[in-house]
């Protein structure tokens, strides 16, 4: 029977590193006390207090809190008095003492099945993440002897050398001249032996050495792995985080995500959740107001929080925002002036220099200090959690209609899925996010004109880019444009530029590093993954990439060219379906997809399309009987039809004839010039 889940096992570990931290700072601020120490043991109590709340451990939040007390009353001391860190201590060792009373028992040792191995802890989860040093260690040895492995492959060719000389020695049977050189049966049977061994050899090197790079690849990628985790694994905290904080100051709220599947290294996240919770928490304070009070502004009685997580190049953007009231600018002005926060002569300090005063601590517009609110401590642990990270932050509000505080940070490692593409030897990874479509460029898409070039894309005349220019400037007079086969659209709707490659490698999931300090890396590159040979590859970032483009500045105005109907992809299987719509879309093709007959035959009805490919085995309809309907409909018939199937029987291609096909494609056989050939002698 599986264990019930630990709840206390995150904050066991987050409490004893913080009473670790505020114990070694109360030492230090014996010696010498300054204004930022006592900023930070404060916001460390802050933290530890929420934290403590948001598990309903009562006796450590009211014991943080009486240590608040006794750290703000240090604040304008020029030396502490013992008494005064003595109280501290106190307080921090009795916190400690009920961070340790929380340790659950050891289980018992028969309750333990026989053989079973040692269970990992899951305490140490609480930093999200295993030792970033041995992670990194393990990674650059594994990377090591992938590059150690080519040197079995230059054996191999060295073999291969060898069986060929000794094919040189020994004749092919023929030469009259052999018994020269092979003078008795002993020497004519070790070269006629040679060969034999020496290929037996070189197969074996060459499997041990395949074999050898498909492990190693596998454990470096869950090397890599090991120290990215999803955001949504720190979402589950903020959740009761909200609920806690709303109940105790009498709202209503709820709290919803996005992007939470974005993965990122362990140790950035475990800093940024501390971040998120004192976020949420202000929001509830000081953003949502009352249900009544929402009710009375037509808005829904809880209130709405919502984070969200967006990938932007090398760093990732934490988005929380409330439908509240907004930012108290007037009060926010009172309480700066009042510690002087405000320079002199700023009494018209606008909204952003007013709101960037927020995260610099010590600043509250509430009325009265709470358990939840009324130092102005918490957001000043956002500005220690970016500063950290060596990220930002910054907010914007509207009166009545809520806030938005951004935290943007680097990040050195991420996990992304990429568009793999290829132009003059160079291959880079797209992110998937970025990428529009990818478009296969026809003779003369491309416009060169004095400004730059361009394609159209739906009816649009868009910049366009080859691959070599934006990875190194040098290659603008050298990169043969024309050549160029296709073009991915990146970008958004108001700006989007297409990038020229020579052929699409395929999708993947990869870790994107930081570009190496030496290396000279445009603006365009993000940072590198390492290809299956662990040679580091660039990583667009497209919003640079559009910027390059844009510059090239491309004429506005172009004539509109005729756009076919999309092509009609019916499949039950999902990899079938992306494979078939990657490589239409690759040739410039609109597509659309339906994973069944039926679904097909509900969307032909209502929209006009130009091609249908059909899958023959799947559940309900089989694609036979598509086609006959198809061919049954006055207003389906003229619709060309390819059947994409594993069937490969005369009986089989016989019925598809038979059913109305235009084609018939064996799945195994799968050719894709031939396919395309085939589709563009049916679509006009």
């Amino acid at each position: 029977m599986t264990p019930p889940k630990d709840p206390l096992r995150f904050f066991r570990v987050e409490a004893r590193e913080i009473s670790e931290e505020l114990g070694r700072g109360a030492l230090e601020i014996e010696r010498q006390i300054t204004p930022e120490a006592v900023a930070r043991l404060m916001r460390l109590a802050h933290t530890l207090k929420g934290a403590a709340s948001v598990v309903r451990q009562r006796v450590i939040a009211d014991l943080t809190h009486a240590l608040e007390d006794s750290l703000a009353a240090l604040e304008g001391q020029k030396r502490p008095s013992r008494a005064a860190i003595d109280a501290i201590l106190a307080h921090v060792d009795a916190i400690a003492a009920e961070v340790e009373a929380l340790t659950p028992a050891p289980a018992s040792p028969a309750a333990a099945p026989k053989n079973a191995a040692p269970a990992a802890s899951d305490e140490y989860l609480g930093g999200l993440s295993a030792d970033p040093d041995e992670l990194d260690a393990l990674t650059r040895g594994i990377s090591e002897a992938t590059v150690q492995l080519h040197g079995f492959r230059d054996a191999a060719l060295l073999v291969e050398q060898a069986r060929d000389m000794s094919r040189a020695l020994a004749g092919d049977g023929r030469d009259a001249s052999r018994a020269m050189l092979v003078p008795d049966a002993r020497h004519r049977q070790i070269v006629e032996d040679l060969p034999r061994l020496l290929a037996e050899l070189e197969q074996r090197l060459k499997s041990t050495t395949d074999q050898a790079e498909r492990e190693l690849r596998t454990a470096r990628d869950a090397a890599d792995r090991l120290h990215l985790i999803a955001c949504h694994t720190a979402f589950g905290a903020l959740e009761r985080a909200v609920r806690d904080s709303a109940q105790a100051l009498g709202k209503k709220a709820e709290l919803s995500f996005r992007g939470g599947d974005v993965r990122l290294d362990g140790k950035v996240l475990g800093l940024v959740h501390r971040a998120l919770v004192q976020l949420v928490r202000n929001a509830i304070a000081h953003g949502i107001e009352a249900p009544a009070e929402r009710i009375m502004a037509g808005k829904p009685e809880a209130g709405r929080i919502e984070i969200e997580v967006v990938r932007r190049g090398n760093r990732i953007a934490f988005l929380c925002s409330d439908d509240g009231g907004g930012i108290d600018l007037d009060a926010l002005r009172r309480a700066a002036e009042a510690r002087g926060a405000l320079p002199p002569g700023a009494d018209a300090a606008g909204e952003a220099q007013l709101l960037d005063l927020l995260f610099d601590g010590g600043l509250s517009t509430a009325q009265g200090v709470t358990e939840a609110s009324g130092r102005g401590v918490g957001l000043g642990v956002v500005r220690e959690v970016t500063t950290l990270l060596k990220g930002s932050v910054a907010a914007r509000t509207a009166r009545g209609s809520g806030s938005t505080i951004e935290l943007l940070v680097p990040v050195s490692l991420a996990a992304m899925d990429a568009l793999l593409v290829e132009a003059e030897g160079l291959t880079a990874a797209i992110p998937i996010t970025a990428t529009r479509r990818t478009v296969w460029l026809a003779p003369g898409a491309v416009s060169l004109t004095a400004d730059g070039a361009s394609i159209v894309d739906e009816d649009t005349v868009i910049p366009f880019i080859a691959l070599p220019e934006i990875l190194d400037p040098a290659h603008r007079l050298g990169a043969n444009t024309s050549e160029m086969t296709t073009a991915v659209v990146i970008g958004n709707e108001s700006q989007r530029a297409a990038i020229g490659v020579h052929g699409l490698k395929g999708t993947a999931g990869i870790v994107v590093r930081p570009a190496p300090a030496l290396a000279h890396a445009e603006p365009v590159v993000a940072g590198v993954y390492l290809d299956p040979n662990g040679v580091p590859r660039p990583v667009i970032e497209a919003e640079a990439a559009v910027a390059a483009a844009l510059r090239s500045k491309p004429v506005e105005n172009a004539g509109k060219r005729r756009r076919l109907a999309p092509i009609l992809v019916i499949d039950d299987s999902l990899t079938t379906r992306m494979l078939e719509q990657s490589i239409l879309e690759s040739a410039g093709y609109e597509v659309e997809t339906a994973n069944s007959a039926e679904e097909a035959l509900g969307k032909a009805r209502k929209r006009r399309y130009s091609l249908f490919m059909v899958d023959v085995e799947m559940p309900g309809m089989d694609g036979f009987a598509f086609v006959e309907a198809t061919r049954a409909d006055p207003k389906l018939s003229a619709v060309p039809a390819i059947l994409v199937t594993s069937r490969n029987s005369p009986e089989d291609r016989q019925r598809g004839t038979d059913a109305g096909a235009h084609g018939y494609v064996v799945k195994s056989e799968f050719d894709q010039r031939r396919v395309l050939e085939m589709i563009r002698g049916l679509v006009k």
